[in-house]
């Protein structure tokens, strides 16, 4: 049981990296946007102001990579929980758990409930950002 147990440790301890990224880029996806809007001036173009949706759009598939590769590995968790004793090999290979379920593509975490509802409102508010200095003219 000492070998099966480690191994879930060791798993689960990536399991834990990927989660704490993904919460990291949410954090920084953010921060950057406001940083973007704090140091563009009033009379900018229009077009520097669309500079901020670079940072959004490349965070939002990174963050999507964390959670794609968390799902694996929580895939690959519960097999090695299933597993006997004699049969744990410390591996931590993910390839075959890759498109085993809808849930373990990479457009799946894209286009999951907790990136939607986090990177969608942020486009909207940097769209609004965007937008209503101009408006206002």
């Amino acid at each position: 049981m000492e070998n099966k147990t480690k191994h879930l440790e060791m798993i689960q301890g990536v399991i834990k990296r990927m989660a704490s990224n993904s919460f990291k880029l949410k954090g920084w996806a953010v921060t950057l946007a406001a940083g973007i809007f704090a140091l563009a001036s009033k009379e900018a173009e229009k077009q520097y102001y669309l500079v901020v949706y670079i940072p959004v759009l490349m965070f939002w598939f990174l963050d999507s990579y964390y959670l794609f590769q968390e799902r694996l590995y929580r895939a690959l968790y519960n097999e090695v929980r299933r597993k006997d004793e004699k049969s744990i090999d410390f591996s931590m290979n993910v390839a075959p758990f890759n498109h085993s379920t809808k849930k373990n593509t990479f457009i799946c975490s894209l286009f999951s409930k907790t990136e939607l509802l986090f990177y969608c409102p942020l486009a909207v508010v940097c769209t609004f950002v965007v937008a209503f200095p101009f408006i206002c003219k």
